[in-house]
């Protein structure tokens, strides 16, 4: 498997974006054909998580003759990460993707987009504000629910899980980062990548981060290392911003209470994924209303963890 991406970066919304880039095998002339561009498929990671996330996923594709593209949010990685805690609502990050999409793709070109996670947040606000950019999406583990007035993000997750839920936890800016800091960038990544309980993220103030995490198959010490290179560099400081403006993105989206998603959905969940059980999801997804507010999604595929 040729897992070499080439590497660029472009200036979109104010910022340097970072992305990693895999073109389809040439034909068998040697050569693309130069009037048939082939379609483009832009990954977008979650928490805590980079562009390397899709490298399995962009060489299997681009093989099947897809452009793959994967960049590393605002904030994450190699891409610049603005220091005003403010720059890292929902708007923003979807500014940067049309930028992205303009720079790299053409000026009004459409492309399948793949999310996960906070990726897939993005995905779904990409999707709604400029359905014209994108041809399909597949979701993965976040639901599109619609603006709602009695859905303020922090107070809700507050009202469910208690003050040391992570997200709430990580609404003080510097806090957390303070404690990520002594406890160790590695053992931290460790901590959230290799994370499988379906049980809410609990951080209580003074939490020990000595307990012994094993590697789930699919994560080597090679890419640990390789995302605590990147972390190290870039801090969790740009990430953790995501969090910190849910209730300012959940103000900036009140004009589009009760509107659809309209571009085609395949949405994929597990079943021991902590945001299928997080309180009337379970109802929300199978009873319907899910496809009442995403009028074209095809298919939900709730899939069961593999046994280690």
């Amino acid at each position: 498997m040729d897992l070499t991406f080439n590497h660029r970066f472009v200036k979109v919304n104010g910022i340097n974006m970072h992305f990693a880039e895999k073109n389809p095998s040439v034909s068998d002339n040697g050569a693309f054909d130069e009037v048939i561009r082939p379609p483009v498929i832009l990954f977008l990671h979650g928490f805590p998580e980079l562009w390397y996330t899709w490298r399995h996923q962009m060489v299997t594709l681009s093989s099947l003759g897809y452009r793959t593209i994967a960049p590393d949010l605002r904030g994450y990685g190699d891409t610049e990460a603005p220091e005003s805690v403010d720059a890292y609502t929902s708007l923003h990050v979807v500014g940067d993707l049309i930028g992205l999409i303009d720079a790299v793709v053409g000026d009004g070109e459409k492309v399948f987009v793949v999310g996960h996670d906070w990726g897939a947040i993005i995905a779904w606000h990409l999707s709604l504000l400029r359905p014209d950019r994108v041809k399909a999406l597949v979701n993965m583990s976040v639901v599109f629910e619609p603006w709602s007035l009695k859905r303020k993000p922090i107070s809700m997750f507050k009202s469910f899980y208690g003050d040391d839920y992570y997200i709430c936890r990580f609404q003080e800016y510097g806090e957390i980062e303070a404690e990520f800091a002594k406890a160790g960038t590695e053992r931290v990544l460790l901590e959230l990548l290799a994370y499988r309980n379906p049980g809410p993220i609990l951080l209580a103030k003074g939490k020990s981060y000595d307990d012994p995490v094993s590697l789930p198959s699919w994560l080597t010490e090679y890419d640990v290392k390789y995302y605590v290179s990147k972390y190290e560099k870039s801090s969790f400081t740009g990430p953790i911003n995501y969090y910190r403006n849910m209730d300012r993105t959940w103000e900036m989206m009140g004009p589009f209470s009760n509107a659809q998603v309209k571009v085609s959905v395949k949405f994929i969940i597990g079943d021991q994924d902590l945001t299928y059980h997080i309180p009337g999801t379970k109802k929300y997804i199978h009873d319907g209303l899910f496809k009442s507010h995403v009028p074209l999604l095809d298919e939900v595929v709730s899939s069961q963890f593999p046994q280690e």
